[in-house]
């Protein structure tokens, strides 16, 4: 089944806004393409249009949580964080209140709209920023349990979300916490682990079930939480598999891949290959799936890069 991972978020916000009376939600004119209209359209006091302020849009909602509120901010990732970064920094995180950064058609979402619309970045801007919690869902219904899971945490967190319809690969009765891995594929003695974050997830599915028959067994795990990142589950990874790969709709530099090495090397060192984005802007494209397959995401280049891995660990 396929569905869109922005649609999981705005079904939850609006189960919380029944719930929740302190949730509020902020967009920057981009209601209907966040999925934050039906919360507006039934919790009309508690929706605030800011327009194409998206710097007002975060300082704002810094106010609102400050005096109680709980904000939710919505915007496409490459305006938020991508251009409200000082004030999310100064405003939000410094104070350490509790504001919700939603960046919405992140990785190739807006394939359409080309590099300029494209957020390739914002793992590495938002990770590296103190008191926020980062969070990128791998379908609908993790996306759901994510947005309850923020709204509760009474911290500055980021929530990134794909745009594109996308296989639904959890179940809505697996458990989700923030700051726990899942696996998702247990394979029996692993060679390798596949960790990522985000729809991409489906693509190292796909590829431990190749490699499986391939007599290659591997360990899928679901790092949807990339701050704070849980070391124990990836330093296990490393220990019982001897070698990692790491999947990402993001740059290499400073994404999922890098928190997940920076573990490994000071726990339990391993080789590593890294899928994902290498140094380089998006490009324009009808979907997000035609740049997977350009700049190397897919699940052939996952194998390839298993394999790459257990050539190091037998070398």
């Amino acid at each position: 089944m396929m569905k869109s991972v922005r649609d999981g978020f705005g079904e939850a916000l609006v189960e919380l806004g029944n719930k929740n009376p302190d949730v509020v939600v902020l967009t920057a004119d981009l209601a209907d393409s966040t999925r934050v209209k039906e919360f507006a359209d039934r919790f009309p006091d508690r929706f605030f249009q800011v327009g194409v302020a998206e710097q007002a849009l975060v300082t704002v909602a810094a106010g609102m949580a400050e005096a109680g509120k709980i904000p939710f901010t919505t915007s496409y990732a490459v305006f938020s964080p991508g251009r409200t970064w000082e004030q999310i920094k100064v405003t939000a995180a410094l104070n350490n209140v509790p504001v919700k950064i939603i960046g919405a058609h992140a990785g190739f979402g807006a394939s359409m709209y080309g590099a300029t619309h494209e957020s390739l970045e914002d793992i590495a801007l938002m990770r590296v920023m103190p008191n926020m919690v980062v969070v990128s869902p791998c379908d609908y219904e993790e996306a759901k349990k994510a947005t309850i899971s923020i709204a509760n945490n009474g911290k500055p967190s980021y929530l990134r979300l794909a745009r594109q319809e996308s296989p639904i690969i959890t179940k809505s009765g697996d458990k989700f916490e923030v700051g726990k891995a899942n696996i998702l594929h247990e394979g029996r003695d692993p060679q390798v682990a596949i960790i990522g974050c985000g729809p991409i997830l489906a693509e190292a599915l796909d590829a431990a079930k190749d490699l499986k028959e391939m007599g290659i067994e591997t360990q899928v795990i679901n790092l949807h939480t990339i701050k704070p990142i849980d070391d124990i589950a990836i330093t296990n990874a490393a220990r019982i598999c001897g070698g990692i790969v790491t999947v990402e709709e993001h740059q290499i530099m400073g994404g999922m891949g890098s928190a997940v090495a920076e573990v490994v090397a000071q726990t339990h060192p391993v080789p590593i290959e890294f899928i994902g984005v290498h140094d380089s802007f998006g490009e324009s494209a009808l979907n997000p799936d035609e740049l997977w397959k350009k700049f190397n995401l897919k699940k052939e280049d996952i194998i390839e890069a298993v394999k790459k891995v257990i050539t190091r660990k037998n070398s």
